[in-house]
């Protein structure tokens, strides 16, 4: 047999690695942010802002259908860097609005469903802040079916974020409990740490709503899960409030910890 000469096998060596840089080159050419422009310059007027969110939303159009060269990992992350810059910059968002959020998810999820971090942004983003929970439970819905219980170990979490956003958004206990079964099941087959008890919560939740739909008890307990999850300061004291004006008690304990006293 006949062995590649060591000068052939370096040139096939970087023959590959010029495929791969060239390959990461278009990604990134493709995810530069024309948002960056925004951030460097606050003087916009706002006709001037809407044309430029009007070029985000049709480069992530692009996106959508742009091929990744095998690099689909890559592109979602480089997606969610850029959902970051947008969701971030609160002063141009709050001349503007979060409309965008739910079309950085459709890549972000479309190229990675196992990023599960991502679905949290998602809620936060486009279910509280865009005030569209329609959408996030629609992208959520349908990137959960290429999950599997174990696989990752912590996809139960998805569905817990489902049941959340149907029932504390859409006001639908019923199909919020068959969420929560779901993530019962699937967190008692987790090897995830902390899956034991993510599996006991879920099924109390799905308890409470099975009794009654518009259970009180089961909306502290999704609201809690939004406190315990919130990626920025206003969740969590939107949470902390939906809390109290459900009749949920936060006690200080000696330890500076809280506790949440549900009536």
């Amino acid at each position: 047999m006949e062995l590649a000469s060591p000068r052939h096998h370096w040139r096939h060596t970087l023959a590959a690695a010029l495929t791969s840089l060239v390959a990461l080159g278009a990604i990134a050419s493709l995810q530069v942010p024309e948002l960056q422009r925004i951030k460097g310059d606050r003087t916009f007027t706002d006709d001037e802002l809407q044309q430029q969110l009007t070029l985000e939303a049709s480069r992530l159009e692009l996106l959508k259908r742009s091929p990744a060269f095998g690099y689909d990992n890559l592109m979602a992350n480089w997606v969610f860097l850029s959902f970051v810059q947008y969701f971030g910059d609160e002063e141009i968002r709050q001349r503007t609005d979060y409309s965008l959020s739910p079309e950085y998810f459709e890549i972000v999820l479309q190229r990675d469903p196992r990023f599960i971090l991502a679905y949290t942004f998602l809620s936060t983003s486009t279910s509280q802040y865009a005030g569209m929970p329609e959408r996030a439970i629609e992208i959520m819905d349908r990137n959960v079916s290429r999950l599997e219980p174990n696989a990752p170990s912590n996809s139960y979490f998805v569905w817990r974020q489902k049941g959340i956003d149907e029932l504390l958004f859409l006001g639908d206990g019923e199909t919020a409990r068959q969420s929560f079964e779901t993530a019962a099941d699937w967190a008692e087959q987790s090897s995830f740490p902390g899956s034991d008890n993510a599996a006991a919560l879920s099924r109390q939740t799905a308890q409470f709503l099975a009794q009654n739909p518009d259970s009180s008890s089961a909306q502290i307990a999704a609201w809690m899960l939004v406190l315990q999850n919130a990626v920025d300061e206003r969740t969590r004291q939107n949470a902390r409030d939906r809390i109290e004006a459900l009749g949920g008690e936060f006690v200080e304990n000696p330890d500076g910890s809280s506790t949440i006293r549900i009536p």
